[in-house]
């Protein structure tokens, strides 16, 4: 496991960065972070190329594509420049309340 708050296949420092990058994403809807709402499904390293699969809270989300664009830009300033980027918007499984972080719930008053 490697203590990430999402799954994650690749280098640990890596996976530290990746996760520090999409802590900057803020999700506008809720002004939270899409790390704590629980948007990032997974992370893997492949190659050269970072596939990242997001989700919304919901298919109807408005910001869905600023949120995809957001990963893509804070991404790119974080990881080395060598490594193509994928970000992938996938339904599932499906974003619930449950995999939101325990700081998210508490900012919510859950």
């Amino acid at each position: 496991m490697s203590g990430l708050p999402f799954p994650y296949e690749g280098p640990l420092p890596l996976g530290e960065t990746v996760a520090t990058a999409l802590r900057r994403v803020v999700d506008p809807e809720v002004a939270m972070n899409i790390v704590d709402v629980g948007l990032v499904v997974g992370v893997a390293l492949q190659g050269k190329e970072l596939n990242v699969q997001v989700t919304m809270t919901s298919a109807a989300c408005p910001v869905a594509d600023v949120i995809v664009e957001d990963v893509e830009r804070e991404l790119d300033l974080a990881v080395p420049a060598d490594l193509f980027i994928r970000v992938e918007l996938v339904w599932e499984p499906p974003w619930s309340p449950d995999r939101m972080s325990e700081a998210g719930r508490r900012s919510m008053g859950w």
